[in-house]
């Protein structure tokens, strides 16, 4: 893999970690919460995977892409199990319940579970060193988060809208490895709109189902579209390519950023206070990434696999 590749990777990573960073506020804008609710999950998780899927259709038509051949169905259905349905839906409920910097404790577990999943599904292999630092930056995006939660008197409980956390981090993760092995051979535009286009049948239909009959906010309705367009579409974009330029073992590292950057993206949306504690931890973190990103490399760079067969 050319160095040049690996560093627009990168740089495509973090693109794609910065659109994705923008969802936990957006979703919580979008369903509210269990006192004030707004949009309902579900309606929630299929319109923006049907708003998305029409995209996808106009994008797949005006390119004149041809269909997936037949060992490309497989990860493309698994990607729609993970990011079109999975991920959305779990974390949808979940921020029903939870505040946003909560959801950001258990989501910034997300680049180590990918990371892991990146060495079991694609047969990545990386130095000791990359999964020191993969271990070392997520446990200071969880103490970040833990010391956060306890300065404004939260503190941290587990409870049944983590374990649906839980199960968000998982789904995503799989469906962001099995998106980035067809990649290389239908492009990252296409494979993130053919998994929005699989998800038609179901998610089409689902929304105009379940339309609100109830007046919703307008600030939902923004972030409604915000993932539909942005979470759901343009970041795919964007992060499938940087997973196949980059490798995903190493560029799945940069998500350990999103939850720094959902924090400065909650500021101006929910209201929360920026402090100096988070502009160090973010820091550290950084310095994690990049000490990841070079200690990634084997020693002998010709064995480097980023996407197996």
């Amino acid at each position: 893999m050319k160095i040049k590749d690996e560093t627009l990777g990168m740089w495509l990573g973090v693109l794609g970690v910065a659109f994705f960073a923008v969802t936990l506020p957006m979703t919580r804008l979008a369903t509210g919460t269990q006192a004030a609710p707004q949009l309902s999950p579900w309606f929630l998780t299929l319109g923006r995977a049907a708003l998305a899927g029409v995209l996808s259709a106009l994008f797949l038509l005006a390119t004149r892409s041809p269909l997936p051949k037949r060992p490309q169905w497989k990860p493309l259905g698994m990607a729609v199990l993970g990011n079109a349905i999975g991920f959305p839906l779990l974390l949808a409920f979940a921020l029903r319940v939870v505040s946003a910097s909560h959801a950001a404790v258990i989501t910034a577990l997300l680049p180590l579970v990918t990371a892991a999943c990146a060495a079991w599904v694609l047969h990545q292999r990386a130095r000791l060193g990359f999964w020191l630092c993969a271990i070392a930056g997520s446990l200071l995006v969880v103490v970040f988060s833990l010391l956060r939660a306890g300065s404004h008197g939260g503190g941290f409980g587990f409870e049944w809208a983590d374990v649906l956390l839980v199960g968000a981090v998982f789904a995503a993760s799989l469906g962001y490895i099995y998106g980035a092995q067809v990649t290389p051979a239908l492009g990252a535009e296409r494979v993130i709109c053919w998994v929005c286009v699989l998800a038609l049948p179901v998610s089409l239909p689902g929304t105009l189902w379940l339309w609100p009959q109830q007046p919703v906010a307008v600030s939902a309705w923004v972030g409604f579209v915000y993932v539909g367009v942005f979470s759901m579409w343009v970041g795919f974009f964007a992060w499938y390519r940087g997973l196949a330029m980059g490798g995903a073992l190493r560029v799945s590292q940069t998500q350990l950023l999103q939850p720094f950057l959902s924090i400065l993206a909650a500021v101006p949306l929910l209201g929360e206070p920026l402090d100096t504690v988070t502009l160090g931890f973010a820091a550290a973190v950084v310095a994690t990434v990049v000490a990841g990103k070079k200690l990634s490399q084997p020693r002998n760079p010709a064995a480097l696999a980023t996407v197996s067969r």
